[in-house]
């Protein structure tokens, strides 16, 4: 691409985000003053990897519940885990509340990406996004709908992820100085509606002209991506253990998958392995069936076991009424238990 043609991307691009920009409840209106600091950060740890239908009622929820970063920053961290269950990827859940509480402490939101990033759980992406969408600052913005865009504009045909260090330096020579926040949401934008992952569409493109992608005949092929390998399979158990109109649950540790959140009991599957099969009560439980549950790494097939004990339970948790189970903040695979357990036992 020419020297040229790049310097003419910033205000095509804008000229389109401000007939066509997308209305989202954490945005301010294209050339308004900027967003909520609070707003942008939670918005985009909540976006990392999740999509932004599955997004907004989360943000409702937590911008109603904690309206203010100091809020967030009082919380208890098991209200906001609970609040988050079903999200995924709970460690951001915790580096969230981490971040609250730091920033409450120093008085507000650092406005330069290098003061960003040593808040907790802030990788190179969020601090760039909330450097340019909440202060102005011009900071170089690569998401996976921004990588897209970049790596089509200027035909980027390394592989991922090593392609990641060219297409940051592409998205360097078309960002301006100003109007960066607009201009990256602009770039998310576009990708999101028009330069999508499968059928592009270039014939509404306002950067059809300039696109080098375009010009090979087959924009879709970028940006190219290495051949995906197989996930492990895991197997595990977890118990419905009953009593009294009660379910036991636990609190899993800090660290590791699902860290922190409250669960069912289970016999120590991992991404590195399956579980050992032992129950913490004694005596033959009723197998229910199998729940199956996608993580990054591995896909598990979870066996969910039910006892119904008056015995006493070996380590730490709590008698929670069945009846009230949507509120325990179940992450995903142990909702999926839930429901599985709920329904063999008619009270779905």
């Amino acid at each position: 691409m020419t020297a040229t043609a790049t310097a003419t991307i910033p205000d095509k691009l804008l000229g389109w985000y401000d007939a066509h920009a997308r209305t989202l409840p954490w945005r301010a209106p294209p050339g308004t003053p900027p967003p909520d600091p609070y707003r942008v950060w939670l918005s985009e740890v909540m976006l990392q990897q999740t999509t932004v239908a599955a997004v907004k009622p989360y943000f409702a929820k937590f911008t109603n519940s904690w309206p203010t970063v100091e809020a967030l920053a009082a919380a208890p961290e098991e209200a906001v885990m609970a609040a988050w269950a079903g999200l995924g990827y709970y460690s951001r859940a915790r580096n969230l509340v981490k971040a609250a509480r730091a920033v409450a402490q120093r008085g507000g939101f650092p406005d330069t990406v290098e003061e960003l990033r040593k808040l907790p759980g802030l990788g190179a992406y969020t601090a760039a996004a909330v450097a340019a969408i909440a202060f102005g600052r011009r900071a170089v913005v690569v998401d996976a709908n921004v990588e897209r865009v970049t790596a089509r504009l200027f035909a980027i045909a390394e592989p991922l992820p090593a392609a990641r260090k060219a297409i940051r330096a592409a998205t360097d020579t078309i960002t301006p100085d100003a109007r960066a926040g607009d201009f990256a949401q602009a770039m998310m934008d576009l990708g999101a509606t028009l330069c999508t992952a499968r059928d592009p569409k270039c014939l509404l493109c306002p950067l059809s002209a300039d696109c080098a992608g375009r010009a090979t005949g087959e924009p879709a092929q970028f940006p190219v991506k290495a051949p995906k390998q197989a996930k492990p399979m895991r197997t595990g158990q977890c118990y419905w253990i009953e009593r009294a109109g009660a379910v036991w649950l636990v609190t899993r540790p800090p660290a590791g998958m699902l860290g922190g959140m409250r669960a069912l009991p289970d016999d120590g599957w991992s991404v590195h392995g399956n579980g050992s099969g032992q129950s913490p009560v004694t005596g033959a439980g009723e197998p229910l069936g199998v729940v199956r549950h996608g993580f990054t790494h591995f896909t598990l097939e979870l066996s969910v076991v039910r006892h119904q004990t008056a015995a006493p339970i070996a380590g730490e948790g709590t008698w929670w009424p069945i009846d009230r189970i949507e509120d325990a903040g179940l992450p995903t695979l142990f909702a999926k238990a839930a429901r599985l357990a709920l329904a063999q036992s008619g009270e779905a």
